[in-house]
């Protein structure tokens, strides 16, 4: 791989990261059952960026094309049946640490439905980006990262090209670093420490989202491809571990998975909500609860659904460059 600075028509492709594409085993057969079974998969090259899109750079974007997130829009009613009229107003899921110890079965202890959170105001009404405009946006879901991508002249990942991506050449490895977890001891990613969800110790440096670039990249220059926040990928989800099995005579090229359950806006009513595959884990990820800030971890994700821990980058292929 190799970084290089080149502009494109219609596509800014300053600090981003050319992956050379190949063969490689995808996913574990080790931790949660949807990340098997290992299968050997080839990817082509493409383009990558560096980091995760900032706040800067989402900023830049909304000014140019006054795009409204997700998360500042008035929700559709016909497609949340039972909602309470009061819910039914522009927000976002918020983090908020507990007093103590709860049943780490539900998530609803740490996470706030927050009216009125968005990109601008993360915490919600009142909060800023002060002081955050090098952290990843946040509160976008998948259809903004969509929107930035076309702007940008890029796309959204597939879920093979991004496990390629973040394993920097590490084929097998547990981590983007290797195979020692030293999140507990010496942090190499942006995760959490001490105990889930009531007490951060901080050991990494940080409760919630870190600037990007903080920590030291992977073998192919990339930045944050372990914690920090989740990232979208264009891939529709599926339970692997459920999935017909694939031929063994050779490696699938430039797979994409999951079937496509329909975009959002063109949903019925009362059907389920399409769900996308995130990756990479987030600063919330632990191994008492969410081992997931390795390569091959994996996680569904409703594509209506924004939050304060999911952000995204884009990639470039040449066909397209």
């Amino acid at each position: 791989s190799q970084r290089r600075r080149r502009r494109s028509s219609g596509c800014d492709m300053t600090d981003m990261v050319w992956i050379d594409g190949g063969e490689f085993a995808m996913g574990s057969n080790d931790h949660y059952p949807d990340e098997g079974p290992v299968r050997q998969v080839r990817v082509d090259g493409f383009w990558i960026d560096a980091t995760t899109v900032t706040n800067a750079q989402f900023a830049e974007f909304v000014e140019d094309t006054g795009h409204v997130t997700f998360a500042e829009m008035t929700p559709d009613p016909r497609f949340y049946p039972g909602a309470a009229p009061e819910d039914l107003v522009p927000g976002s899921l918020v983090f908020r640490m507990t007093r103590g110890p709860v049943d780490l079965r539900d998530f609803r202890h740490w996470w706030d439905w927050t009216a009125g959170a968005n990109w601008r105001e993360p915490l919600g009404p009142g909060s800023s980006l002060e002081g955050l405009d090098d952290h990843p946006v946040v509160h976008v879901a998948h259809s903004d990262a969509v929107a930035y991508a076309s702007w940008a002249g890029k796309e959204l990942p597939t879920e093979a090209e991004w496990e390629f991506a973040s394993r920097g050449g590490l084929d097998g490895a547990e981590f983007v670093w290797g195979d020692e977890d030293t999140q507990d001891t010496e942090p190499r990613a942006n995760t959490w420490q001490g105990r889930f969800p009531y007490e951060n110790t901080e050991l990494d440096g940080w409760t919630r989202t870190a600037p990007v670039g903080t920590y030291e990249p992977n073998g192919y220059g990339l930045f944050d491809m372990a914690g920090n926040v989740w990232e979208w990928t264009d891939d529709w989800y599926e339970d692997r571990s459920q999935a017909p099995p694939e031929p063994s005579c050779c490696a699938p090229v430039n797979p994409r998975g999951g079937t496509q359950l329909g975009s959002l806006d063109v949903r019925q009513p009362g059907t389920p909500i399409p769900r996308k595959v995130v990756k990479g884990g987030s600063h919330l990820c632990t191994i008492q609860y969410c081992f997931r800030y390795r390569p091959a971890a994996r996680q569904p994700q409703m594509v209506d659904t924004s939050s304060t821990h999911i952000g995204f980058r884009c990639i470039k292929r040449p066909s397209a460059a």
